[in-house]
């Protein structure tokens, strides 16, 4: 495991776009820009969909790619989610912060992208935010983010161990929410029926 990391040390941190006016979208836009709502409860970002917009071509920095993390700054949820494929010509808008990783050898994108939701990380940031009137994290703040980093076959497992329980909680849901479904209308129709029976 490599000790004593911060943020700053395996990646690079940038602020998103800042656009000065309300976002316009344009079927025949250039320019593809990611957004709070392009991020999923599953911590990643669904590029399917993506607003286009008109805009002269910002310089190369700002655009993303696979492998990307976007970081929700502002408001009461602070984790980040993964790009997993490459988008064309698409940014970030602020206050979303982009994580690229510097240092592949060392960290898994998915791996960061799991740690910034546990507990240790977490803890960290509220600590951060305590005392600004605006739930925001800054960049600084960010960069300053102490990591655990075990090995890349640790990081690995730990991310497929992490999918494989999503998926599961995710048809736990599923089956609760059917489960639910069909007692809800079993419960209805039994008082209907005994509705019936007591006008008869």
């Amino acid at each position: 495991m490599v000790t004593g990391i911060k943020i700053k040390d395996i990646a690079r941190i940038q602020m998103g776009y800042s656009f000065r006016s309300k976002l316009e979208a344009s079927e025949t836009g250039n320019i593809k820009v990611i957004q709070m709502k392009d991020l999923l409860d599953d911590n990643i970002v669904d590029c399917n969909g993506l607003m286009k917009i008109e805009m002269q071509t910002p310089k190369e920095q700002h655009f993303v790619r696979k492998g990307d993390l976007l970081f929700r700054s502002r408001g009461q949820i602070n984790t980040s989610a993964v790009i997993l494929e490459n988008p064309e010509e698409a940014i970030v808008a602020s206050p979303l912060i982009r994580i690229r990783i510097t240092n592949p050898e060392i960290v898994l994108p998915e791996y960061l992208n799991w740690y910034i939701s546990q507990t240790d990380a977490q803890r960290y940031l509220t600590s951060v935010q305590a005392g600004t009137s605006v739930n925001m994290i800054r960049t600084q703040q960010l960069e300053q983010m102490p990591v655990h980093i075990p090995s890349l076959s640790i990081q690995k497992n730990i991310v497929e161990l992490a999918a494989l329980s999503a998926r599961e909680r995710t048809i736990l849901n599923t089956l609760a929410e059917k489960r639910d479904k069909y007692i809800s209308t079993l419960l209805t129709q039994i008082a209907k029926e005994d509705e019936n029976n007591e006008k008869n």
